[in-house]
C-alpha cells in the first residue's frame, strides 16, 4: 500500500476493517508457511522412523514446547508490529522468556554432566548442518508472512522485518522436529536457534525493502 493511497482511504471513508482481519491473515499465511516447510524436507530429507518412540520421552515434547513458545511469542510481535503507533515495550521480554528457560536447562544439563560428554551434548551428530537445514524450510513462511505484513501498514520495517523472520525460522523449526533425532538441551538451545535467527537477520536487512508501503 501507497502513502498516497493510505491518505485517500483515510480521507474517503474505505469502511470499518473486518475484525481479527490481520489474525485471519497471518493464519493463512503461517498455514502455506507450514505447508511449504513439510513439502521441502519431504523432498529432500525425510519424518524420522522412530517418531512413535521419540514421542514418548520428555525432552522430545520439551524441544517441541519450546519451539512452538517461539513462535507464539514472535507471532504476537508480528501482529504488534504490523499496526502503526502499537507500543511492543515488553515483546523483546516475551521472545526472550522460553529462550532463556532453555539456556537454564542447558546448562543444568552440561553442568550435571561428566566433561567427556558435553561436547556430545552440545554438537550431537547434526550440528554442522541443522541451523542452515531449518533456515532453508523457513523459505517458504519467510515469503509468505511477508506478502501478509506487507499489506498491512508496518511501520518500522527492519524490526517487523526480523519478527517475520524469527516467525517463519521458529515455524520451519518445529516443522525440522519430525526429522531431526537431536533431543538435548544444550543442542536445542543454541542450534536451533542459531536456524531460527538466520532468516531474522535476514529480515532484518531486507525489511525495509520487502515492507516499504
Amino acid at each position: 500500500m501507497k502513502t498516497d493511497d493510505l491518505i485517500n482511504m483515510l480521507a474517503t471513508g474505505a469502511g470499518a476493517v473486518e475484525p481479527h482481519a490481520a489474525e485471519r491473515r497471518y493464519a493463512k499465511a503461517m498455514v502455506a508457511g507450514a505447508l511449504g516447510a513439510l513439502l521441502v524436507m519431504l523432498s529432500m530429507l525425510s519424518i524420522r522412523r522412530d517418531l512413535a518412540d521419540a514421542a514418548l520421552l520428555p525432552m522430545f515434547w520439551l524441544k517441541i514446547g519450546f519451539v512452538a513458545s517461539v513462535v507464539a511469542a514472535s507471532l504476537f510481535a508480528v501482529l504488534r508490529l504490523s499496526r502503526p503507533g502499537v507500543r511492543i515495550d515488553w515483546v523483546p521480554r516475551l521472545i526472550a522468556a522460553p529462550l532463556l528457560v532453555m539456556w537454564f536447562i542447558a546448562a543444568c544439563v552440561l553442568i550435571e554432566a561428566d566433561p567427556s560428554e558435553r561436547a556430545e551434548l552440545f554438537f550431537g551428530s547434526t550440528a554442522a548442518y541443522c541451523p542452515f537445514l531449518i533456515a532453508l524450510l523457513s523459505v517458504p513462511a519467510f515469503v509468505s508472512l511477508t506478502w501478509a505484513m506487507k499489506a498491512l501498514a508496518p511501520t518500522r520495517p527492519r524490526l517487523a522485518g526480523f519478527a517475520a523472520g524469527l516467525l517463519s525460522g521458529a515455524t520451519a523449526a518445529l516443522v525440522y522436529c519430525l526429522h531431526c533425532p537431536e533431543i538435548e538441551a544444550p543442542f536445542i538451545g543454541f542450534w536451533y536457534v542459531l536456524g531460527m535467527l538466520i532468516p531474522a537477520g535476514v529480515g532484518a536487512v531486507l525489511g525495509r525493502a520487502l515492507l516499504r508501503w
